[in-house]
């Protein structure tokens, strides 16, 4: 589940190894290019950790990052 934290939505998805973990981020690379919103995310090994907020609104969670967010869901 996202939860709002500091302005941001955030959440962490963990898989089975590295392999699975870099390609879900490749999926989410192409869903963000396309909505042309692209999240704050790092990833260690089998971690990727996202944190979303609209920077031209002043860096708050606007209903562009929930669009976002649930698009990544889906991607599971």
């Amino acid at each position: 589940m996202w939860k709002e934290e500091n302005n941001k939505l955030v959440k962490t998805f963990i898989f089975n190894n590295f392999v699975e973990a870099f390609g879900f981020m490749s999926k989410v690379a192409i869903v963000a290019e396309k909505m042309n919103h692209h999240p704050n995310w790092s990833n260690v090994y089998n971690k990727v950790s996202f944190e979303l907020n609209t920077h031209d609104a002043g860096n708050i969670v606007t209903e562009k990052d929930r669009t976002l967010a649930a698009a990544i869901d889906a991607l599971i």
